[in-house]
C-alpha cells in the first residue's frame, strides 16, 4: 500500500472516532455536566486528603471506624 492510502485511511478512522466521541458528549442523554461535577468533586476530596498531613486538616467527611464497631466487645 502506498503511504497516501494509509494516511487517508488513518484520517477517516480518526474522523469517525472523533465524531462518535463528540456525539456522545453532546447527546442530551449524556449528562456531561453531572459527570464533570462528580469528577471535580472527587478530585477536590482526593487533593484535600493528600495535603491533610501537611496542612493539619482532617479528612473532611471521611471517618474511620471505631475499634468497638468491629464487634469484639471493646
Amino acid at each position: 500500500m502506498s503511504d497516501n492510502l494509509i494516511t487517508a485511511m488513518v484520517a477517516v478512522v480518526t474522523a469517525i472516532i472523533g465524531l462518535a466521541a463528540l456525539s456522545v458528549v453532546l447527546s442530551p442523554n449524556a449528562q456531561t455536566s453531572n459527570v464533570l461535577k462528580a469528577a471535580s468533586g472527587g478530585l477536590s476530596t482526593d487533593i484535600g486528603a493528600a495535603v491533610a498531613p501537611v496542612s493539619g486538616g482532617g479528612l473532611g467527611s471521611i471517618s474511620m471506624p471505631q475499634l468497638g464497631a468491629l464487634g469484639n466487645g471493646v
